[in-house]
């Protein structure tokens, strides 16, 4: 049996190429990725990623909406805080840089994937319930705008860590306890 036929049924070929490609996302950026870059780590036909994604915007999609499931069972398990989900989020985005740099590109994505909205959703039902346990007096008075405004927090401090754009006096400091310390700053409780 040749090697490609041994590594396309050694498991889960979708999850494999989805691993690869939050891995070369993460290490190169989207622009490198391809589907028959991708094939060939996994050791297939050049066509066989195109059976489960058919393109890159498909690719892209799945791993987005991989992202978002991830990060909603993530959230989902730091309750009942605030802070605890904002630290969650930042880590998040520091452990799984390859799924965070997809998933809020939607020039990459199809937006009108109905697994990616479910996914979405989810994910923001945690934020939410996360926000919600906030005692900030105008958090209270307008929910919505606290979701915002600790989305834009949390996403703000998680895309400038990744870039390496924090002070180094903060990037010596865990991300989690600088986290904290921003979501303490800005919202009482």
């Amino acid at each position: 049996m040749s090697k490609q036929k041994v590594n396309y049924h050694h498991g889960d070929l979708r999850a494999v190429i989805l691993a690869s490609a939050a891995r070369l996302v993460a290490e190169r950026g989207v622009d490198a990725v391809s589907l028959r870059e991708l094939a060939r780590q996994a050791g297939v036909s050049h066509a066989a990623p195109a059976h489960h994604f058919t393109d890159r915007r498909g690719l892209f999609t799945a791993l987005a909406t991989e992202g978002y499931r991830l990060l909603a069972t993530a959230l989902a398990g730091a309750r009942p805080r605030f802070v605890d989900a904002a630290t969650t989020y930042v880590r998040f985005a520091i452990d799984h840089p390859g799924h965070y740099a997809v998933m809020f590109d939607h020039s990459l994505l199809d937006m009108a994937d109905t697994d990616l909205a479910a996914a979405q959703s989810a994910a923001g039902a945690e934020l939410a319930r996360g926000v919600a346990t906030l005692v900030d007096p105008h958090a209270v008075a307008d929910p919505t705008g606290a979701e915002l405004a600790a989305w834009s927090l949390m996403h703000g401090f998680s895309m400038l860590w990744l870039n390496s754009a924090v002070p180094p006096e903060f990037r010596d400091v865990d991300p989690a306890i600088t986290t904290e310390r921003i979501a303490n700053m800005l919202f009482d409780g």
